[in-house]
């Protein structure tokens, strides 16, 4: 099993910044596609970013697309994501996911693509 373990979640103002960070315990991290999900009070999981094993081509969700950014140092296993202009409806448990890519995939946005999950780090955003 691949561990994965979120951190830099807090309660900021809307309009402020905040890195979340996900590290893995697995050497062959650089082999996953990665991915950021998360899940607001009385809603679905939902997708918010995925970037590939070499991290050159990343994905988002409209919803955040220009304010956040994923990205990922293979030599430190962690993936990270930046997020920028933060809003109240950005509230919610964020979960990293790690996917066993092959070299040719995409990124991926589909929950039920990835086979690893972190337990979640919360951000709450005050308005």
């Amino acid at each position: 099993q691949v561990r994965l373990v979120e951190s830099g979640g807090g309660l900021v103002q809307a309009g402020s910044s905040l890195e979340l960070s996900c590290a893995a315990s697995d050497r062959t991290f650089s082999t996953y596609t990665m991915g950021w999900f998360r899940q607001a009070p009385g809603k679905e999981r939902e997708f918010v970013a995925s970037i590939i094993r070499s991290g050159t081509a990343t994905v988002y969700a409209d919803s955040v697309k220009g304010r956040f950014t994923i990205s990922r140092d293979n030599a430190k296993n962690t993936v990270y994501l930046h997020m920028n202009s933060l809003k109240f409806e950005d509230t919610a448990v964020y979960f990293c996911a790690a996917r066993k890519a092959t070299y040719f995939e995409g990124p991926r946005v589909r929950e039920d693509q990835y086979d690893y999950w972190g337990q979640g780090t919360q951000v709450t955003v005050s308005s």
